[in-house]
């Protein structure tokens, strides 16, 4: 009886693996084929001008001559324009959001921002777009004439802090709650001031776990298309700083939605292009994230 008992615990643990194999390579296939696809059709356009020239002047070579494919320069530096001012909104709050909710949030106020977070986690990007949208007509508008600040840097921006902002903060909350209890005991015991036990030593025994938020955060707003088609269309040239954030600048996602739809072969082309470096893009920090995860990479910060 227990050599059958043994046996079937035996199958029904290769059976239990076979099965965890199978999901997960169904769960790379898609991965894989994406990948494989962006780089079979990405790669043909890959040079150094791809990434120093701005976004070319549409052409068929097929009926006219000196087509130029040109390149993404102008949408990688509005798209990394894009993220940085967006993490510089949703960084800070969302972190002492994640503080305010794990170290003083068990009360009604705590729970009523957890739900809203995960709420405002679970709206679609667009409908973020569409309510940033309002908010600025409301505040800029003056009569008919639409203030340039509607559809701008700015407002997009905004956008992409409210999508990253959930994300953070309860990643950030998560993580803080991982520190031991008797670290804060520990730490109060000996004097320290609360607001010094949190900074000092609860957030800085997280900041791993802190940082991986982070990073999820840009890599969701990064590939966001559908509230920057709203608030940010974008433009054939850099961006201008003369002109401050009131301006659109050019963004990997709204080009490869305008080039890939165009029925211009060189907008294509540089479509597929730039969908393979936004994928390695998103890749890249995917990657930064496990490695933020790890002890090693935790204690090369300290």
């Amino acid at each position: 009886m227990r050599f059958d008992r043994d046996v079937r615990r035996k199958l029904f643990s290769h059976a239990m693996a076979i099965a965890c194999l199978a999901c997960v390579a169904i769960a790379i296939l898609p991965l894989g084929d994406i990948l494989y696809t962006s780089a079979v059709n990405g790669l043909k356009v890959l040079s150094f001008q791809f990434f120093t020239q701005n976004s070319p002047i549409p052409c068929d070579p097929r009926f006219q001559t000196g087509c130029s494919f040109g390149g993404i320069y102008n949408s990688i530096q509005g798209t990394l324009l894009l993220i940085v001012i967006a993490a510089g909104i949703a960084l800070p709050v969302g972190i002492l959001c994640g503080i305010y909710l794990s170290e003083f949030g068990a009360n009604p106020l705590g729970n009523a921002a957890r739900f809203f977070a995960d709420v405002l986690a679970g709206v679609p990007s667009i409908v973020m777009g569409v309510v940033v949208f309002s908010l600025f007509l409301l505040l800029f508008q003056d009569g008919y004439i639409t203030s340039d600040y509607v559809l701008s840097v700015l407002s997009a921006s905004i956008a992409l802090a409210f999508i990253m902002l959930p994300i953070v903060a309860r990643t950030a909350e998560e993580a803080l709650r991982l520190v031991p209890t008797t670290t804060r005991e520990a730490a109060l015991a000996l004097g320290i001031p609360r607001y010094r036990v949190v900074l000092r030593i609860v957030l800085r025994s997280a900041r791993s776990a802190v940082i991986t938020g982070g990073l999820l955060a840009v890599a969701r707003a990064a590939g966001e298309t559908a509230p920057l088609i709203i608030l940010n269309p974008g433009n054939l040239f850099p961006f201008a700083p003369a002109l401050g954030l009131h301006q659109t600048t050019a963004s990997l996602p709204i080009s490869i939605y305008r080039w890939i739809v165009s029925p211009y072969p060189n907008w294509q082309a540089d479509a597929w292009g730039a969908t393979f470096v936004l994928v390695i893009l998103m890749l890249g920090i995917s990657v930064a994230a496990r490695l933020a995860l790890r002890e090693r990479f935790g204690a090369a910060l300290r």
